[in-house]
């Protein structure tokens, strides 16, 4: 099994997955994004140091991915990721235009051939709101020049991409009413919901996706 958890800044998906990791006696994959020397004068100056950011995260995701996933694959273990390569288009889509925007995807195009899909996407969503509470919460030093525009684009960007008729093994779970970190009921209505949607025993059938306001399908 491989599970890819993904949503914008601060939805909670690395703490999500290293709370799942012990439950699915997985292996994890987590973003490495604090090496990336361009990402505070991204957050200052947005314009003059996109390229430079979407860059180094495209190259730093595609060597992470290339490295770590296909030998945990090979070993038959179950592995769990707090993002997917595609994410990093989600992110150019807004921070890059005209010729540097067209350089990015046919780079994004050559390298994202050679990456394992994952069996299942976690979405989680929450409103602008939410997010911007819970990046204020962290409080990481390069996050606090996040304006609440930004984070509301990116929001919208990800609604988007994730209900494209064409998007396959997506569960969606609703995280605004949730607290999975200091709630053991919720981590649990969330992991039974991940192997209700995989066919995962132990799972209890009958949970009713509004408990958790989530939905699963092919879309």
């Amino acid at each position: 099994m491989y599970l890819a958890v993904e949503g914008v800044i601060g939805v909670g998906k690395t703490t999500l997955v290293r709370l799942l990791q012990r439950s699915f006696e997985a292996e994890i994959c987590l973003e490495v994004f604090e090496e990336n020397p361009f990402l505070s004068k991204f957050y200052v100056d947005r314009e003059r140091y996109a390229f430079q950011t979407q860059m180094f995260f495209l190259l730093s995701r595609y060597h992470q991915q290339r490295r770590e996933v296909p030998g945990v694959l090979r070993q038959k273990k179950n592995l769990l990721s707090d993002y997917t390569f595609d994410k990093d288009a989600i992110f150019a889509q807004i921070n890059l235009a005209g010729d540097e925007l067209e350089m990015y995807f046919r780079i994004h195009e050559a390298l994202a051939e050679k990456i394992p899909n994952p069996d299942m996407i976690v979405y989680l969503r929450a409103n602008t709101d939410v997010l911007m509470s819970r990046i204020a919460r962290r409080d990481r030093p390069y996050e606090r020049n996040m304006e609440w525009e930004y984070i509301d684009q990116l929001n919208r960007a990800y609604e988007t991409y994730f209900s494209r008729p064409n998007r396959s093994r997506v569960l969606t779970i609703d995280t605004n009413g949730l607290d999975f970190v200091r709630n053991p009921d919720n981590l649990s209505l969330i992991e039974n919901r991940i192997r209700q949607a995989l066919k995962l025993p132990p799972f209890q059938q009958e949970l009713p996706l509004s408990e958790l306001g989530g939905d699963v399908g092919n879309d």
